[in-house]
This record gives C-alpha cells, structure tokens and sequence, in this order.
C-alpha cells in the first residue's frame, strides 16, 4: 500500500519539472493526481496541453490513476475549475501542491508593469486562490462534520527568502507565498489543513534561463555521482509535508540535493534601547557596528 491510497492530490506546474517529479512521486504512492498544467514556456507565453498530458500518460502507464487539467492559476476562475475538477473526478479533496510559476527576470528600472503583474499573477496570487478555493471546499467539509487531515504545500524560493538581483517581480512573489503560508496555517488549521512550503533548488526550464546558470545546473557526465540539482530529489519533503502524519503547520522548508534544512523567518539580530524619542545622531553612533548589507543567501 502507498501513503497516499485514495488521497486525491492536486499538483499545480505538474507538466515539467519539478512538479512532474511531484505528480509522478503521489501516483507511485497511491494518490489520484490532478496534473495541472496549461504547458506555456517559461515566461508564462503559450500553452501546450501535451505537457500535462505526456505525465498523465506515464502515471496511467505506471498503474496509477490521474487526469489532465489545463486551467490557468493565474486567474481567479481558473484555480476554482481546478478544485472543482478533482472534486468532481475524484470526489474529494485532500492535499493541494502549489507549484506553478512563470519567470520574466529585468532589473527594478528596466521591468515593465506587465512582467511584473503576470510573475505575481502566477505565483502569488495563484497560490492565494488556490488555497482561497481548497480552504472554502474544506471549511464546509469540516462543518459537515468530516475529520480528515487536509495539507496544502506551497513553493517559496531562497530568491525571495534572500532577494534576488533581477527577479524583483519573483522575489516579492516568493516572499509573499512564504507569508501566506503562515497566514493559511493560522487561518486554516481548524478546519483540519495545514500549510507548509518548499524552498527547492533544481535544474529546470526558470533555473535555466537564468544567466550563467546552464553549467552550474548542469547534469553531471559520471551517471553514479549524485546530481544534486535533479528536480526529483525536491519531490520527498513535499510528499511528507502532505501526509496525515506530518507535524509540521506553517514552515518553510529548504530543499537541495540530499540536503533539508528548516527555515526561521525574519529576526532581530541587533537592538538597541532608548527611553526617549531616538536623535539622528544617536542612530548613528548606536548602529555603527551593525551589518549595512542585505542577508547573504545559502550558498549550494
């Protein structure tokens, strides 16, 4: 038996990469999968329904049990048809695996409101409706008096733990799922859901088209040493942040290779007391010593 025998599973972005691993790694453990994915390149343009659909057929050839969905979760009306599909497939909901994301990299002076507004669409506010969606479909299950554990697992990344220079649009994104992440874990835990996120580092089509990446990610030439940056190695904390037995509610979770690492969020390293108004010049003199930069981000 698999740890996810009749749990109904829904993976956003499940057409390629990580997600793929994500689908393919619930189906191999009993789950009924929800491949969604409406298959554009990388930067959000296009659509291509194989892409969900080459992944449906490998889990269905594998004896497992999925089905394609193609709506967008850039759009309000998009993450309800994807709720309502597994629903209405499968007849339940269970874990919802918030994966999806476009990448359109500029600087702050050089990006347009359009790239910036569709990078947030995707992953921001994506995961915001998706959860917005489950939640309503799991509050009124829970009202009905049905006690089943419910987990949603988002996507974060250390670009938006951190700040990445020229991923303004996909750094605020990032941070912000962090934040709803904790947000759905206070919200949502009476209703029997909790929410964790991810924070993976993979070889994929929006890690590649990073500048000067392509040779750091690349696949190593020796088929038995580790490959560190294989999107499958992401899959095993994002299954075990979705199974009943998980403890977990409202953490971040680093990802990358063999390495998993658990995330605090922001605290105060320095301080300083007054029992007045601070003078500019006191600021000055108390915060001489303190950091001036912005955080370092893990190195791999």
């Amino acid at each position: 038996m698999g740890r996810f025998d009749e749990r109904v599973v829904i993976v956003t972005g499940a057409g390629r990469g990580i997600g793929r691993e994500h689908a393919l790694r619930f189906a191999a453990e009993g789950a009924r999968v929800v491949v969604n994915d409406v298959g554009s390149a990388h930067d959000g343009t296009g659509s291509d329904r194989s892409a969900a659909e080459e992944v449906v057929d490998e889990i269905t050839a594998a004896g497992g049990t999925a089905i394609v969905n193609t709506d967008s979760v850039g759009t309000w009306e998009g993450t309800k048809s994807i709720v309502d599909s597994a629903i209405s497939s499968f007849g339940d909901l269970h874990v919802v695996v918030n994966n999806a994301g476009i990448t359109r990299d500029s600087t702050v002076v050089n990006m347009t409101e359009a790239d910036f507004d569709a990078v947030i669409d995707v992953h921001l506010k994506g995961t915001f409706a998706m959860c917005h969606w489950a939640g309503n479909y799991w509050r009124e299950q829970s009202k009905s008096g049905k006690d089943v554990a419910r987990r949603i697992v988002n996507t974060t990344s250390g670009s938006g733990l951190f700040g990445n220079a020229g991923q303004a649009n996909y750094a605020s994104a990032k941070m912000g799922i962090a934040a709803l992440t904790i947000v759905c874990a206070r919200e949502l835990l009476r209703y029997g859901v909790k929410t964790n996120a991810i924070a993976p580092g993979a070889r994929t089509r929006m890690t590649l088209a990073t500048p000067g990446f392509d040779e750091v990610l690349k696949a190593p030439d020796d088929k038995a040493v580790f490959d560190k940056w294989h999107p499958g190695n992401t899959s095993p904390i994002a299954l075990y942040l979705a199974t009943d037995e998980c403890r977990f509610n409202g953490q971040v979770f680093e990802t990358l290779g063999g390495r998993v690492g658990l995330y605090q969020g922001w605290t105060i390293t320095e301080s300083a007391t007054a029992d007045h108004t601070w003078t500019i010049t006191e600021l000055e003199d108390v915060t001489k010593n303190w950091p001036v930069g912005p955080p370092e981000m893990p190195q791999a």
